[in-house]
C-alpha cells in the first residue's frame, strides 16, 4: 500500500518538470499493478490549486483538465481516496504527543500522515522531505529509488 504525494502527481503531468519521467514512470506501473494506492482530498485539492496556477507552472492546466487528469488517476484499478475515520481524533492526538514539535506548514503533511496510520498506510511516494518528521513513515523518492530497479 502506497500514498501518492501531490508533488510526485504534479511532475508526472508536468512535462516541463525535470522529475517528470521518473515520477511518471512511478504512477504509470502502479496504475498497472493490483496493489492498492492512495490519495487523499487535500492532496487531490493542491494538485488543482498547482497545476492551474499561472504563476506555478509555465503552461497551467484549465481545471477541468486538472481535473480530469484526477478522475482518470483515481478510476485506475487498485487507487482510492483515503478520509478519515471515527478514529481520526485520537490518531490526531496520539500523533500530535509524539510529535510536538510539528506546526506551522508540517500541519498539512500532519493530516496526510494522520490519515495513512488510521488506514495502516506506511509508505509514500513523495520528493517532500518534511514527511521525514514522521518516523511510521517510509520515504520513497521516485528520482532517488527509479522504479526500474525495484
Amino acid at each position: 500500500m502506497l500514498l501518492f504525494d501531490t508533488n510526485v502527481l504534479v511532475s508526472a503531468a508536468n512535462k516541463d518538470s525535470s522529475f517528470h519521467l521518473p515520477c511518471r514512470q512511478w504512477l504509470a506501473e502502479v496504475r498497472r499493478t493490483p496493489s492498492p494506492a492512495f490519495l487523499t482530498w487535500s492532496v487531490c485539492y493542491e494538485f488543482l490549486r498547482v497545476t492551474t496556477h499561472s504563476r506555478v507552472l509555465e503552461s497551467p492546466w484549465s481545471p477541468i483538465d486538472a481535473h480530469r487528469n484526477l478522475s482518470d488517476l483515481l478510476e485506475s484499478p487498485g487507487f482510492d481516496l483515503l478520509n478519515s475515520t471515527p478514529r481520526h481524533t485520537a490518531v490526531l492526538a496520539q500523533t500530535m504527543s509524539e510529535l510536538p514539535d510539528l506546526r506551522g506548514n508540517l500541519t498539512h503533511d500532519l493530516h496526510i500522515a494522520v490519515l495513512m496510520s488510521e488506514h495502516g498506510v506506511s509508505r509514500i511516494c513523495t520528493r517532500d522531505s518534511d514527511f521525514r518528521h514522521f518516523p511510521f513513515l517510509t520515504i520513497i523518492d521516485p528520482v532517488q529509488q527509479p522504479r526500474s530497479s525495484r
